[in-house]
């Protein structure tokens, strides 16, 4: 893809509100990664793959930014303005994963890890398609992106989760069902999020 295309230009003020919330967001994300280093053992991570969160949700949050940096930035036809609500949609995954971590939510509370799975796939999908799907796709291609896209990320969380904790832990023997149930969550969250930004474009 040749072309960085992003939402519509919004209003003063929201631009203005997106923008804090993004760079908020990213803020507290990175207080919890700090405390997680000073503090493992209260972290909620702690023997849940705690140093591989460490490096890759910094990544996640940062690679739009850096993208655009490097080279969005340039190769923009239609605007020069960073995307802020992709930013927020792209950065809200890691940091609520890393709340719901802290709190214990994903173990106290029965439904949570299913909740998140769809909700924050579909965030971190209709970022992605806001920041770098063209806005000409049909309804149908923009489904289809979104499942593309939605569907291989939680292949590839999956995997990632099984390798670096899963398989020399308890959760082992429910991993099976719990993986297919997750997969299936964020691919349904990621389909749903394709539908609402195609729609937000159109309207």
């Amino acid at each position: 893809m040749t072309t960085m295309v992003a939402t519509s230009v919004p209003t003063a003020r929201t631009a203005g509100w997106v923008r804090y919330a993004a760079l908020a967001a990213k803020a507290a994300l990175f207080l919890l990664l700090l405390t997680a280093l000073v503090w493992p053992d209260l972290s909620g991570i702690k023997g849940k793959a705690s140093t591989a969160r460490l490096i890759v949700y910094p990544i996640g949050a940062m690679i739009l930014p850096l993208w655009w940096w490097a080279y969005g930035r340039t190769r923009s036809t239609l605007h020069r303005r960073f995307p802020w609500t992709a930013d927020l949609l792209i950065t809200l995954p890691w940091f609520v994963d890393l709340v719901g971590n802290r709190l214990n939510l994903f173990d106290a509370v029965a439904w949570w890890d299913d909740a998140m799975h769809f909700v924050l796939w579909g965030s971190l999908t209709a970022g992605v398609l806001l920041a770098f799907a063209p806005r000409t796709l049909s309804r149908g291609l923009t489904a289809f992106v979104a499942l593309g896209f939605g569907a291989t990320a939680a292949v590839v969380w999956e995997v990632g989760e099984y390798s670096a904790f899963i398989r020399h832990s308890a959760e082992l023997q429910t991993a099976y069902t719990d993986t297919l149930s997750d997969l299936t969550l964020g691919t349904l969250g990621a389909l749903l999020a394709g539908l609402i930004v195609f729609q937000a474009r159109s309207s």
